[in-house]
């Protein structure tokens, strides 16, 4: 039978790393009294995107809810009218819910957006007690309106098309000249 006899200077070493760490300055967060900054490219909560007039960037194709691989977001496209103009071009995004319980933060629906109507923000706090509210609708997902837009329904700019919208050519005073193409 081995001779157990427990050594002191191990006993001593063993707690080193404890005896190094007591005297160490306290890192403590103190969340959520001051919320910590994120990385600037930090995926986070989705945003739906509008032009410089208020109108919608989302065209309702649902290339996004195509794209995402954990089923989290659903899309109804409808079509515009000359009275209740949404966005421009033929279509927007009727219904737009993002389910943040079935979300995984994988980006690939920005990736699929072809008008870069949907991208992430850096609002991380999204916890909720109802299961409910962590589907958010197209209400909570819009851009709020900035200065100078016109909540829609709205007619495009005058002179515009659809094409002017997606190249940038328009601003909240209307339509700008398109640049000179580099040719």
């Amino acid at each position: 039978m081995p001779n157990i006899r427990p050594n002191f200077v191990d006993a001593i070493a063993g707690f080193g790393v404890t005896f190094k760490t007591m005297f160490k300055k306290r890192l403590t967060e103190e969340y959520p009294e001051k919320p910590g900054a994120t990385a600037p490219r930090y995926h986070g909560r989705h945003q739906l995107n509008r032009y410089d007039d208020g109108l919608e960037k989302c065209i309702g194709c649902e290339l996004c809810a195509w794209a995402c691989p954990a089923d989290a977001i659903f899309v109804e496209g409808a079509d515009n009218t000359e009275e209740k103009r949404f966005s421009p071009g033929e279509r927007y995004g009727q219904v737009y819910q993002i389910n943040y319980l079935r979300c995984i933060g994988c980006g690939l629906c920005i990736e699929a957006c072809p008008t870069r109507a949907l991208t992430m923000t850096n609002d991380y706090e999204m916890a909720d007690d109802n299961r409910a509210d962590l589907i958010y609708g197209k209400d909570k997902l819009l851009a709020p309106l900035l200065q100078n837009m016109l909540a829609p329904p709205h007619a495009m700019a005058e002179g515009s098309t659809d094409e002017d919208y997606y190249r940038g050519n328009i601003t909240a005073d209307g339509l700008v000249a398109p640049k000179e193409s580099l040719r």
